[in-house]
């Protein structure tokens, strides 16, 4: 007998919800998609952050159904309980590169879909006006044009909680250019980061693209130029329902790639500085953090959230076994990222 579906509640201009909803389709877990605040989304249970996506399981022996948020513990969490098609790679030092480059997609390149949405005008009017309809199809016209107006106003003024602000801008806009180049370098390779099908960090690249590569003028239009198989890749990520899989399609980590190794000397160029100082001013209860990022002075608000990031990270690193752990540290050497697990 199968199982009763899943629902995912999303939005169509949310990542994560787009990150979410690949997944599900490249796993063929049947589930339902629901666009955030539609009406079918009313009786969703509660979570615990109203923050989307939220994935929905029915309940179980007449129990009510449970609904869970944030992305990476939803993809884990359907890995317990569906066992084909699985995004976690089986070498356990593998699944961590894989955990560390999901996260600096997470969490460091979203600060590039933030602000090249709403830092730029012709951007920040498309979205404006275009997000409010797909959250609520039915708007009339008034409410659509009151709506969009207050709408780019609120997320305009939140530039500043991403790192978005004059002082940044350069360090956040080269770093997107360089991710595309290199993840382009890692796909004239292999359809994929770690072979011949996807882990949590292609889903974690993909849904951050999605918006940058796909919808937004300004990056959509430095990707074209940039780094065409990157927007052509991201159109097949959508859907890999049709992709068939074999349990030999994962790469060996040794030896690391170079295109591979590109990548993660910028995760270590950008994220793991940003990561310690935010973690460091969390601790001393400072109200900036103040670092900086590829030669050039980063300022921005703690961020309690990523605080917790580096934690599970670190968390992850000291479960490994010994052996994994030094192919792991042998990996990392000379990235930048080891700094993040010293000591």
């Amino acid at each position: 007998m199968s199982k009763p579906e899943l629902s995912l509640v999303g939005g169509y201009g949310s990542p994560y919800s787009r990150k979410m909803r690949a997944v599900l389709r490249y796993r063929r877990i049947p589930f339902r998609w629901i666009p955030h605040t539609s009406r079918e989304a009313r009786d969703v249970p509660p979570v615990p952050v109203a923050l989307i996506p939220v994935l929905v399981f029915p309940g179980e022996n007449g129990a009510p159904p449970s609904a869970m948020i944030d992305s990476t513990f939803q993809i884990r969490r359907l890995e317990e309980t569906f066992r084909e098609r699985s995004v976690l790679p089986p070498d356990p030092a593998l699944a961590f590169i894989d955990a560390l480059i999901e996260d600096y997609a997470d969490e460091w390149l979203t600060k590039a879909m933030f602000h090249y949405r709403w830092a730029y005008e012709e951007d920040a009017r498309k979205a404006s006006h275009v997000l409010p309809l797909e959250l609520n199809f039915e708007l009339t016209p008034e409410e659509h044009a009151s709506i969009a107006r207050s709408f780019g106003e609120r997320q305009i003024g939140r530039l500043a909680v991403v790192g978005s602000n004059e002082m940044t801008r350069a360090t956040i806009e080269s770093s997107y250019v360089r991710l595309l180049e290199l993840l382009s370098a890692c796909l004239t390779e292999r359809p994929f980061l770690f072979g011949t099908r996807p882990a949590t960090a292609d889903f974690a690249l993909f849904g951050q693209l999605t918006q940058l590569a796909h919808f937004d003028p300004t990056p959509s239009a430095i990707a074209a130029e940039r780094a065409p198989r990157v927007v052509a890749w991201v159109s097949r990520v959508d859907d890999l329902s049709w992709l068939e899989v074999a349990d030999d399609g994962w790469a060996s980590l040794e030896p690391v790639p170079a295109s591979l190794r590109a990548l993660l000397c910028e995760v270590g160029r950008t994220y793991a500085p940003f990561l310690l100082a935010n973690a460091d001013a969390l601790a001393r209860g400072a109200d900036e953090v103040v670092c900086e990022i590829d030669g050039a002075r980063w300022t921005q608000r703690p961020f309690p959230y990523q605080g917790k990031c580096l934690r599970w990270l670190r968390e992850r690193y000291a479960s490994l076994a010994d052996a994994d752990r030094e192919r792991v540290d042998a990996a990392l050497a000379g990235t930048g990222c080891e700094v993040l697990f010293r000591g």
